[in-house]
């Protein structure tokens, strides 16, 4: 089905156990494919990955947030009690209150949220992407555009977010699916997420420049204490990450350089060390300690990226 390549093993003393495939385009600063597995012109969801762009056509169309709620409008969040808090405050801003959210009912995304929430009935305002839900909302009311449809693929809003995304990827979205939150999903080529991301991150456009700004300054909106693109951005300097379902990854660099991979069959075990290993192919060193393979109570193995 997919025309993939192998990003990572599984390795068990010494013998390749498993293999996790998919796509990766990592580019230069100019734009140039500075490395490619599998093809990289194959359509993915990029899911939560473009919410940066999703962002970016709110505020083109008159939002108005503090960098700290931009930042929000543009997560995947926890569920913590600050980004709760930051989706009340963006709803109040024109007025509402978290009734007038219609992404899907769900339990914190945090591991440490979801284990203080309990066995608590799921709500709308604690998923992840609620944020983004209530800057939609809040966009609508701006315009004077109907609430009640904001979801609604041919709604001004998400026909403004699509072209947003046409325009910074540099290619026609043909094909419109539903993300897991209830929101239009658009279909992109993997090196069209590539050119999205780049562009966006060295763009001269004060709306581009103001959404980035917001998720470096404020990582912990963008996802949450102990998630792995929140520490990425606060580890390394300049770097914007987001993550999405199903094991995408966008990550640029204030200079331009980017990478962005899809794992084929959606795993997350192989996720951090293929970052790390696209940040090593830059040159950026990180923190990061090995994934360790057991066997019994010794360490006999380890995933090792094969980019």
């Amino acid at each position: 089905m997919f025309n993939d390549a192998v990003l990572a093993e599984y390795v068990r003393d010494g013998v390749v156990e498993s293999e996790h495939r998919g796509f990766l385009a990592m580019l230069n600063a100019d734009g140039t494919i500075f490395k490619s597995l599998g093809d990289i012109e194959t359509k993915i969801y990029p899911r939560s990955t473009v919410k940066c762009a999703q962002a970016s056509a709110m505020v083109r169309h008159g939002l108005t947030l503090e960098p700290r709620l931009l930042a929000l409008a543009q997560s995947s969040h926890s569920g913590a009690a600050i980004h709760m808090d930051g989706v009340r405050e963006i709803l109040a801003s024109v007025g509402l209150d978290e009734s007038a959210l219609q992404c899907a009912l769900d339990r914190p995304l945090g591991d440490a949220e979801r284990r203080a929430w309990g066995d608590a009935a799921p709500t709308r305002i604690a998923m992840n992407c609620s944020g983004k839900h209530a800057a939609m909302i809040a966009t609508c009311v701006i315009n004077k555009w109907p609430v009640d449809s904001y979801l609604d693929a041919a709604h001004p809003l998400q026909v403004a977010i699509k072209t947003e995304l046409e325009v910074l990827a540099g290619e026609k979205i043909t094909v419109t699916s539903t993300d897991g939150c209830g929101a239009p999903l658009f279909l992109l080529s993997v090196i069209g997420l590539a050119r999205a991301i780049r562009t966006i991150t060295i763009s001269a456009d004060p709306i581009h420049k103001s959404v980035m700004d917001a998720a470096r300054a404020f990582p912990e909106m963008v996802g949450g204490v102990g998630r792995h693109n929140t520490e990425m951005m606060q580890e390394v300097s300049g770097l914007f990450m987001k993550d999405g379902a199903e094991a995408v990854n966008v990550s640029s660099l204030s200079d331009g350089r980017t990478f962005v991979f899809k794992v084929s069959d959606g795993s997350l075990r192989a996720f951090r060390t293929i970052v790390h290993a696209c940040l090593k192919d830059f040159d950026i060193d990180t923190s990061f300690t090995p994934e360790k393979v057991m066997g019994g109570p010794r360490v006999i193995g380890t995933i090792r990226a094969t980019i």
